[in-house]
């Protein structure tokens, strides 16, 4: 059967004398579902030409779609208990999605399992849901994609959630979770771990990704890797010991923030030509390489608000990027510098940030400045204008640092250095070495620092 709003026309006086026509409010009357469009009558005798054609154009579409909604079904819950396998379990949710449950267990993979359809979230009960990856050749534990993606490249999926469940796999395992194509993908409380890849893989999930409360740790190459996203949210997630943390590549307005990145066997976050993003309020700390990366035509990205600590490469560096702001952030224990700006990068703004090492008051350092690893020493790093040109660096404090607070190459130009404050800087320079060093760079205002 088939619902259909009939409208039937009334006749009413108006103010003043004459009649006026009007159509009633819809009543929804039940019509088999045999019905044609040449066997439907209704009559408007008071409605003539362009009226009549609209309203018989609206009825002709109506009746065309409105089996195919008819037999639509409804969204199912499914328990993943009640079928031999995840797979068959997935695979008996409807187009229209509903929602998989997976009771506590360890599930054991040697294939992938392929989530297809749209509307779906796939929900266990916290770390006792444990999916397990056990095949060797590089394949993801979970896939969340069209099924006729391979056809049909263009094809999406919206809204396909994931939580409270855990993903771990080995050496020679592939992806923990890839996910391509899908728009406004929610993950929450997921924990991905061991996997001989990325732990999470984004890629072209373009409408609203969210990734929240997730600890991603442990993974072969990227814990988060976001490719050709855009409005994306990642906030309150820990990483530890993958590769990278995070990498951001081909995107738009990256919003990171509250998260905890700790001991990563190279970077921290590496952003790739992507704008208008914000990094936030993170806790960023030992990486062996450098806590920020942007590069490859970066702009207008704003990093503030981080702890950026104990990195044996670096702070910030802006290799190509432009018109960013790096403000109010902590610098403790960079090693080699704590920002800085490439000659393929300019137009920063470099502002009330503290660039220090371990100092804790009375003449005392909380780490020794010889240790038997690089990890254990004292260690700072100031600004380091590195051929770049337009920056300002203003109200920043540098304190305690083994080389200058601020230097600048020759190729350096246009640069304003003032405001800021320069104490017990050059430690490992020799005595009298300006705490400021621009070299032969042209343009440079410097005024009113306290050194």
């Amino acid at each position: 059967m088939i619902a259909f709003a009939v409208l039937r026309p009334v006749t009413s006086e108006m103010e003043g004398g004459g009649n006026a026509t009007h159509l009633e409010q819809p009543r929804w009357d039940i019509l088999d579902d045999d019905l044609t469009l040449a066997t439907l009558c209704v009559t408007f005798p008071h409605l003539r030409g362009p009226a009549m054609l609209r309203l018989s154009c609206l009825l002709f579409l109506f009746l065309a779609a409105a089996p195919a909604l008819a037999q639509s079904p409804a969204p199912v819950k499914v328990v993943a208990s009640d079928y031999p396998s995840l797979q068959a379990a997935a695979d008996a949710l409807p187009a229209t999605g509903g929602l998989l449950v997976i009771p506590p267990g360890n599930y054991e993979l040697t294939s992938p399992l392929h989530i297809k359809t749209a509307e779906t979230r796939i929900e266990g009960t916290g770390a006792a849901t444990h999916i397990i990856n056990k095949d060797e050749t590089g394949q993801p534990a979970v896939i969340l994609a069209p099924g006729d993606l391979k056809e049909k490249p263009k094809s999406k999926l919206w809204r396909v959630q994931m939580a409270n469940l855990r993903i771990s796999g080995n050496p020679k395992s592939g992806d923990g979770l890839y996910c391509e194509n899908i728009e406004e993908i929610y993950l929450d409380g997921v924990s991905i771990d061991h996997n001989g890849e990325d732990g999470i893989h984004l890629k072209n999930c373009f409408e609203d990704p969210r990734i929240t409360a997730c600890i991603i740790t442990y993974n072969a190459a990227v814990g988060l890797n976001i490719e050709g996203c855009h409005d994306i949210v990642v906030s309150a997630n820990q990483f530890e010991e993958n590769q990278d943390a995070l990498r951001c590549v081909d995107g738009f307005n990256l919003c990171m923030t509250g998260n905890n990145v700790d001991d990563h066997l190279r970077h921290g976050v590496v952003i790739e030509n992507t704008y208008g993003s914000v990094v936030s309020g993170n806790m960023i700390e030992e990486c062996n390489g450098t806590a920020i990366i942007l590069d490859r035509d970066c702009y207008g990205i704003a990093l503030s608000a981080n702890v950026i600590a104990h990195h044996l490469e670096g702070g910030i560096d802006l290799r190509d990027a432009w018109g960013c702001t790096v403000s109010a952030n902590n610098f403790v224990l960079a090693h080699k510098f704590g920002v800085r700006v490439s000659k393929d990068s300019g137009r920063h703004a470099i502002t009330g940030n503290a660039f220090t090492n371990s100092y804790i008051g009375d003449g005392k350092d909380k780490r020794p400045a010889e240790a038997k690893t690089l990890m254990g020493i004292d260690a700072g790093g100031g600004v380091v204008i590195d051929g770049g040109s337009d920056c300002t660096i203003t109200g920043n404090t540098f304190t305690g640092l083994p080389q200058e607070g601020i230097t600048a190459t020759d190729a350096s130009n246009r640069l304003i250095i003032s405001a800021n404050i320069l104490t017990d800087c050059g430690r490992k320079l020799a005595k009298g070495s300006p705490a400021i060093n621009v070299g032969k760079a042209t343009n440079v205002i410097e005024s009113n620092n306290l050194k």
